[in-house]
């Protein structure tokens, strides 16, 4: 199993550290640092900042928002980065959600499973370099009738073929993710549950394409916090707000992708809990609301010696990346977090 890093979004008070963060993920051997986007930074900036002060490490969009960029826009955003890392790009995909889509974007929150299959496919077509024609429900290119004509993209990806992660959490998606990308991105997986709730459907997925999962990247992200086994309840606390804000507003009461995956975990009535809270505006409430055992099921908490066995446990039900979200109180706690991270992959046998 291999290690990931994801720095989350810019802005938000660390970026100057998030930097040594990525070059000490870079110096300990770490395979792949994710950047995100909602409606701050966008990834692509931060990813060639990143790209250009590392050596080894891969940088990956996790995730580029569908609603804000047209495929063939990807397409060139995707080759260039790709380019200028020295073949060291993999591109995230995913939908959002309805309030960001509709309310920033302008792009109604319609058929994400039908447009994710047809920017997949017209991304990967633009990579190829082949001239750009497509008929499909939501794209058309070129527009009917009038001056424009198919293209083919004019910049060289150093690789013929650049990984593409779609970010997913439902069944239907994930089993669509398994069918058309080569890996997937999934938040607030819990190791106890994860090879029926995602890879089994992956893998559903991946038969109906005629393939296995075999060379299919299995990538969650997990908070990481070190320190003592009797501490883990204070460890759990610092995420309280963290859970509470996805499982209670992200997305709308009707569309809350987070708050489906809590139920389907076994959380039902605490799902709802934090969502009415949240709603209402009380965000302590929702904090305070969220089970300590949900933050434990998924995030990484304690000593090294735990830590490496959920990492072990992880790696049991199938993840093959496991992208690593360290916490601390300054850059010393979070680089000693991914040292800790390392050395917990080491001792569980799967470095």
């Amino acid at each position: 199993m291999r290690l990931g890093i994801n720095l989350g979004y810019w802005g938000a008070g660390m970026d100057s550290d998030n930097l040594a963060v990525a070059q000490e993920a870079d110096r300990l051997g770490y395979d792949v640092c994710w950047a995100a986007e909602a409606y701050g930074s966008d990834a692509a900036t931060v990813l060639s900042w990143v790209a250009a002060q590392t050596e080894r490490i891969d940088i990956g969009s996790a995730i580029f928002q569908i609603p804000a960029r047209t495929p063939a826009m990807t397409a060139m955003t995707a080759a260039t980065l790709d380019s200028l890392s020295g073949g060291r790009f993999r591109l995230g995909l995913g939908v959002s959600g309805p309030q960001v889509s509709e309310g920033w974007y302008g792009v109604k929150f319609d058929k994400p499973l039908a447009r994710t299959r047809e920017y997949v496919e017209i991304v990967r077509k633009a990579m190829t370099r082949e001239r750009l024609s497509y008929e499909g429900e939501h794209w058309t290119l070129p527009l009917p009738g009038g001056p424009g004509k198919p293209l083919k993209l004019t910049v060289h990806p150093q690789r013929p073929h650049i990984p593409l992660y779609i970010a997913a959490i439902g069944p239907k998606n994930l089993t669509q993710t398994g069918e058309i990308a080569d890996g997937a991105l999934l938040i607030f997986p819990a190791a106890e549950n994860l090879a029926e709730t995602a890879v089994a459907p992956l893998r559903a997925g991946r038969e109906k394409a005629g393939k296995t999962l075999d060379g299919f990247d299995i990538c969650p992200t997990l908070p990481l916090a070190v320190g003592a086994d009797k501490d883990v309840s204070a460890l759990a606390d610092m995420f309280r707000p963290y859970t509470a804000l996805y499982v209670g507003g992200m997305g709308s009461r009707k569309q809350n992708f987070y708050n489906q995956a809590a139920r389907r975990m076994g959380y039902e009535k605490e799902a709802v809990e934090i969502q009415d809270k949240y709603l209402a505006g009380d965000k302590e409430g929702a904090a305070a609301a969220v089970p300590e055992e949900l933050i434990d099921r998924t995030t990484l908490l304690g000593s090294v010696e735990r830590i490496a066995d959920r990492m072990q446990a992880y790696a049991e039900a199938g993840v093959t990346t496991l992208t690593l979200s360290p916490a601390g109180f300054g850059l010393e706690d979070r680089l000693a977090s991914l040292r800790a991270g390392t050395e917990a992959l080491e001792r569980a046998g799967l470095a």
